[in-house]
């Protein structure tokens, strides 16, 4: 059996609405990303299923295809307030790929068990022969898990898109 789904958890120590604001603004995905390929976004804070904004790239962290700088954009799949959030992409392959980011957010004491997951089984056979899957690596997302732990302590990222350390 092939794996075509990738997932990993982690509790934090922050309220479920604390970490699903972040996930719901595009700056929140910058400044959480482990691959170094988001360098910035455009848009409003996502809201409902279908709400999109737009992601600037770089693949040249990955060191993979030489793609240069480009736009994706992400559209809401899921999105289940303080539970639930996913997306898929739209780049420079046209029709969209199919794979799938999210994150799902379970309460527990002290914070919230953090789910996140890649899931590339809806993309065409064609493309999965191809051998770019998964983009992003298992210890990608639990890296990515460590910076979210990081920026939603205390003083970390608002709403705002900044980072306050001061506070």
């Amino acid at each position: 059996m092939t794996v075509e789904r990738l997932e990993v958890q982690r509790a934090i120590a922050a309220d479920p609405a604390r970490i699903f604001e972040l996930l719901c603004d595009p700056k929140g995905h910058v400044a959480i990303d482990s691959s170094g390929m988001l360098m910035d976004a455009t848009g409003e804070p996502v809201t409902a299923v279908g709400d999109s904004f737009v992601v600037h790239m770089d693949r040249e962290s990955l060191n993979d295809y030489p793609m240069g700088r480009y736009d994706v954009t992400v559209t809401i799949a899921t999105l289940v307030p303080d539970r639930e959030i996913a997306w898929t992409i739209l780049g420079v392959v046209r029709p969209a790929l199919g794979h799938v980011y999210g994150y799902q957010l379970v309460p527990i004491d002290g914070g919230t068990l953090v789910t996140s997951y890649y899931d590339w089984s809806s993309v065409d056979p064609k493309m999965k022969e191809a051998g770019i899957f998964p983009v992003i690596s298992e210890a990608a997302l639990r890296a990515t898990l460590g910076i979210l732990a990081r920026t939603v302590a205390p003083g970390g990222f608002d709403a705002s898109g900044a980072t306050d350390r001061a506070s």
